[in-house]
């Protein structure tokens, strides 16, 4: 009679644990997503345990390689010798005062797949930059020249403020000034509304720039890589879909700011380009938070989470109170992003939402019915 009696809390005790394991594999699935949204995407030769090992590392360890050491701190050379280990270099930067934590450096150096490209040479280095700044910059020992990168995503703001530890001479607040000023004798000028910024247009890649280069300069190359990139046939199918080069832009900064995963911006393009054809509004989140600004109390551009009172914001960018799409773009969208407006799924969605496990993914709807049932709990 005892031993029946302890069968159902066997049963019950075995339950719980799957349910638990259950959690934590739809947590570890997560990791490398969010990893991405943070630190950018993993090294190509990384196995898929190594990719959520070390996403896992990165997070716990954000501040380490997003804080500057020491915001103050002057400029100082360093030096790599030919050869020298990855543990020996990442080591003597945390003992010579350059960032936080050594162990933090070389995890992300494995996982963005710079610890085999770090160059020997002479450095100059600050702890005014992060360690992710001072990995990047470790990848180019050309003492002329900087590698200066641009994030999907970004809008000009944040463009600017990564200036002062770039490497790069001219001030943020003259690249915000040209920015608002675009001048005719870049071709891209002609192609936008009176009054329009240069937001959007400013491709995000990765640029080897002379420390020289004006701001003139450097927006020039911005732009013209922009040019490149957004070929005749990009443009054409705009077109094609009832879209000048600066409407489609708009869009697609949007889509770069919705989407997490790049596999899903076509259909998030979808959902918006369904909604303008059938006169909705476009309720994106990231137009409000465009329309925000800046964020003392969370440190960012971006707000987040945005309270009901955020959505009521009285602004042309607020997609909640005004249709069509906002007055420029919110941001400098990616290559995928600008690709997803042009070739948009083909689908019957007007809705979406971030899934409920975390994993960066969305549920899509095709009425408001269905997109209610796909609140999170």
């Amino acid at each position: 009679m005892k031993r029946r009696s302890i069968l159902p809390t066997l049963i019950l005790l075995i339950l719980l644990a799957c349910l638990v394991l259950a959690l934590v594999w739809i947590s570890l699935g997560a990791l490398p997503a969010r990893a991405i949204q943070s630190f950018g995407p993993p090294a190509a030769s990384l196995d898929s345990f190594s990719r959520t090992q070390l996403a896992a590392r990165l997070l716990l360890q954000e501040n380490e390689l997003k804080l500057p050491l020491d915001p103050q701190g002057s400029s100082r050379s360093f030096s790599i010798q030919l050869g020298e280990s990855t543990y020996s270099i990442t080591a003597r930067l945390q003992e010579e005062g350059f960032i936080r934590s050594a162990p933090a450096l070389r995890d992300y150096l494995v996982y963005a797949g710079m610890d085999t490209s770090l160059q020997a040479g002479e450095f100059s280095l600050s702890p005014q930059m992060t360690a992710i700044q001072i990995a990047q910059a470790l990848q180019d020992a050309t003492p002329g020249e900087v590698t200066f990168r641009i994030l999907p995503g970004w809008r000009v703001e944040e463009i600017a403020a990564s200036l002062p530890t770039s490497g790069l001479k001219f001030a943020p607040e003259s690249l915000l000034s040209r920015i608002k000023l675009p001048a005719s004798t870049l071709a891209i000028a002609q192609e936008l509304p009176l009054g329009a910024s240069l937001e959007g247009f400013l491709f995000p890649d990765s640029y080897q720039l002379s420390r020289e280069i004006s701001v003139d300069e450097f927006v020039a190359t911005v732009i013209e890589d922009f040019e490149i990139k957004v070929d005749g046939a990009m443009r054409e199918a705009y077109r094609q879909q009832g879209l000048s080069l600066f409407q489609a832009v708009t869009l697609a900064s949007l889509v770069q700011r919705e989407a997490i995963i790049e596999a899903e911006m076509p259909m998030i393009a979808s959902v918006f380009i369904n909604r303008l054809a059938a006169s909705m509004k476009l309720d994106s989140d990231p137009t409000v938070q465009y329309a925000l600004g800046f964020n003392p109390q969370q440190n960012t551009w971006w707000t987040n989470p945005l309270s009901l009172e955020d959505l009521q914001i009285d602004s042309l960018y607020n997609t909640y109170r005004y249709p069509g799409l906002p007055p420029g773009p919110i941001a400098n969208p990616g290559l995928s992003a600008l690709q997803a407006v042009a070739s948009p799924a083909q689908t019957p969605y007007y809705y979406f939402r971030a899934a409920c496990d975390g994993s960066g993914l969305h549920n899509f709807a095709q009425t408001f019915a269905e997109h209610q049932q796909n609140a999170c709990p």
